[in-house]
């Protein structure tokens, strides 16, 4: 993929999840040697190179973890509705 492309495909994974604003959405991430985390959260803030999901973690506490539109692009995040199960970007697969 050329280095335009990339850049349209970005823009189009952050104007997607700007349109997601507040909603509940599963998350799966590689962490790397074999280590993958799978949370709940709500899509909470996108920046002009990350975006900020607010998680549930145990005992009715909460977190914030930031990723970038890369990572997405890359495969090392995935985001699924949690409702259907179905991919947030399935255009991208």
């Amino acid at each position: 993929m050329d280095v335009v492309r990339q850049v349209e495909v970005v823009g189009r994974i952050r104007s997607d999840l700007q349109s997601l604003m507040g909603t509940r959405m599963r998350l799966k991430a590689n962490m790397g040697r074999s280590k993958i985390v799978e949370r709940e959260g709500v899509l909470e803030e996108t920046h002009p190179s990350l975006f900020v999901v607010k998680v549930d973690e145990k005992r009715d506490r909460t977190a914030r973890v930031s990723y970038s539109y890369v990572d997405i692009l890359t495969g090392t995040v995935e985001l699924t509705h949690c409702e259907s199960g179905e991919s947030v970007f399935p255009w991208l697969n």
